[in-house]
C-alpha cells in the first residue's frame, strides 16, 4: 500500500546553498538504501522566510526514511548533515511528523 509521509526539519541560517549542494550530490549509498525501503517521489522544500524544510515522500509498507536510524550509512549521512540542520542527540535531523489534511490526485 503506498502512503504518504511528510514532515518538517529545520535548517541552520545562511545554510541553504551548503544544503542543496549535498542533496544534489546524495551518496549513491542513501538513495539505494532509502529505495530499498519502499521511499520513491522523495522531494524537500526549503521556505526561505522561516528556513523550514518541508519534506514529503511516498513509501510503499510502513518504513520511511524516519525508520532507517539504526543503519550506519544513515548515521553517518546525519553526521555530515548536522552542522548546518538543527539536530537531536544522536545527531538526527529533528523532524516533526505532518499531518494530511488534504490530498487531491
Amino acid at each position: 500500500m503506498i502512503k504518504r509521509n511528510a514532515f518538517k526539519m529545520f535548517l541552520k541560517p545562511g545554510c541553504e546553498v551548503e544544503y542543496e549542494k549535498r542533496h544534489r550530490e546524495i551518496w549513491p549509498e542513501i538513495k539505494e538504501l532509502l529505495k530499498a525501503t519502499g521511499v520513491s517521489d522523495y522531494s524537500i522544500f526549503w521556505d526561505k522566510d522561516t528556513n523550514i524544510l518541508f519534506s514529503v515522500q511516498k513509501t510503499d509498507g510502513d518504513a520511511s526514511s524516519q525508520d532507517l536510524g539504526d543503519n550506519p550509512a544513515v548515521q553517518k549521512w546525519w553526521d555530515y548533515m548536522a552542522d548546518i540542520m538543527d539536530t537531536n542527540p544522536d545527531k538526527s535531523p529533528v523532524s516533526i511528523p505532518l499531518k494530511e489534511v488534504f490530498y487531491m490526485e
